[in-house]
């Protein structure tokens, strides 16, 4: 991946804010936990004053529904503090609003691109969460993204939850360090 993957751009928010946003189906499973996660490790990484994260999901299904219950008890498990949210669904302005969009599944990635229509630049933002974890499985040249699909627990039980929060937290220190260099590389003007 190029250090110039995030760029801020000419919709670059004031006050040099970089807007993460998460991204699964019905925005009450995964991309909330992701959510969690990465906004407790941008803060322990001295970023939560520079970085906003935020979640949605490509479907209304699930549009004013709080974080499923067993995503909120994995998290408190681990002892994430697990926010009082509504699941909504992903519009394209969210998209030209944000630097960085991680989507959670191969499908994810799809629908977003489509979101973003002709626009090369906002759907270049749209990155597979996984592609942050050093020990996930590699594309090949010409392979699909569904090799880096994060689990979906809703059909499952807690240990289904428990295996998403640890795929998510496995990417998310790669996530915290490739906006740290977008970061850098902006303040310096590069």
């Amino acid at each position: 991946m190029s250090s110039n993957l995030f760029p801020f751009g000419e919709n670059e928010p004031m006050d040099d804010v970089f807007r993460v946003m998460t991204v699964c189906t019905g925005n009450i499973c995964r991309s909330p936990m992701a959510e969690v996660v990465l906004r407790d490790r941008f803060e322990a990484a001295g970023l939560g004053e520079r970085v906003v994260v935020d979640s949605t999901g490509i479907s209304a299904e699930e549009h004013g529904n709080p974080i499923d219950p067993r995503a909120r008890a994995v998290l408190a498990a681990r002892g994430y503090p697990v926010p009082v949210r509504e699941a909504r669904e992903v519009r394209a302005i969210d998209l030209v609003a944000s630097d960085l969009v991680l989507a959670m599944t191969e499908v994810h990635a799809h629908a977003l691109r489509r979101l973003a229509g002709a626009d090369d630049v906002v759907a270049g933002r749209v990155v597979m969460f996984r592609a942050f974890d050093p020990a996930a499985p590699r594309i090949a040249p010409g392979g699909r993204e569904y090799v880096l699909d994060v689990d979906d627990p809703w059909y499952g039980g807690p240990d289904d939850f428990e295996d998403c929060l640890t795929q998510v937290e496995a990417a998310a220190d790669g996530v915290v360090a490739r906006v740290r260099l977008a970061l850098a590389e902006h303040d310096s003007g590069t």
